[in-house]
């Protein structure tokens, strides 16, 4: 069992979502950072698909009652484990008793905590993911949470450091034309690559809300509601573009522009307030 002293700003249980339920009005959710959360999970020695703890700007603190292991990826944070440092993307050892302690992280926006088989709380639908935007799942981690860890070990650790790219304050994410490129101006798909988009504070795991040029529509009028994937970049009427991240709505009206290639919407993920992204067309 891991005792939760201190949730920080916001812990979710998070694992690889509900894939496949869209028709059903059901979103993927899961981890914001995929990447990261499957890195964890293989680096304590998990099942890829196993539940850790999303920790959002860090401040969580937490107690095993027993001696396990854990691994930290995502957002690099401060981490002490019985009041002492400790490293991020490798496999810690932490006594019963010891308390393990996150600080906040000075680049990026969410760490992901691993702990060996697993976090067992009971599965909706399939995961043990929480859709903060559906309300599915398990609820937000708090203060005096008790999580009971499970049997999802695949084997044993076998890394001892996992070298990971440091994340950037300028992020790079490549594109795809979108389905509705043609409701935009001649100019608009290129003024989304010419000039970098700022995060706005107006940002959670549902999307990022942006600030940059405005995209200007050829076309009056709002579509029928259509299915939504994570990675599009939605244009309402101020033309300022939304990217939606991993709890965003199976549907929506505005249209879009864009799509985020896959292999880089764990970048979106960690970007944080006052981050720039740029965007290119592939």
């Amino acid at each position: 069992m891991i005792e939760v002293i201190r949730s920080g700003p916001l812990t979710t249980v998070q694992d690889l979502g509900r894939p496949g339920l869209a028709h059903l009005g059901v979103g993927r959710s899961g981890a914001a950072d995929r990447p990261a959360l499957t890195l964890a999970n293989r680096l304590v020695g998990n099942a890829e698909r196993a539940a850790c703890l999303e920790v959002t700007l860090g401040g969580l603190v937490l107690r095993s009652t027993a001696t396990g292991t854990i691994a930290l990826t995502g957002a690099p944070c401060p981490v002490l484990v019985a009041g002492r440092p400790a490293a991020m993307h490798t496999p810690i050892s932490v006594p019963a008793a010891a308390t393990v302690e996150l600080g906040r992280p000075a680049t990026g926006v969410r760490t992901y905590l691993a702990v060996r088989g697993g976090i067992a709380v009971p599965p909706v639908l399939g995961s043990r993911s929480t859709d903060l935007l559906a309300g599915l799942g398990p609820p937000v981690v708090g203060a005096g949470d008790e999580l009971p860890v499970g049997d999802d070990a695949a084997g044993l650790p076998h890394v001892d450091l996992a070298p990971v790219p440091p994340l950037a304050s300028d992020i790079r994410l490549r594109v795809l034309a979108g389905p509705r490129e043609d409701w935009f101006t001649a100019g608009a798909l290129w003024l989304l690559g010419a000039q970098p988009y700022e995060v706005t504070p107006a940002s959670d795991r549902v999307g990022l809300r942006l600030r940059g040029p405005a995209l200007t529509r050829s076309r009056d009028g709002e579509l029928p509601s259509e299915g939504m994937v994570a990675g599009a970049l939605q244009v309402p009427p101020d033309g300022l573009p939304v990217l939606l991240l991993a709890d965003h709505p199976v549907t929506g009206g505005y249209p879009v522009i864009a799509v985020v290639d896959e292999v880089d919407r764990h970048l979106a993920a960690q970007a944080r307030p006052g981050n720039r992204l740029r965007f290119r067309l592939v």
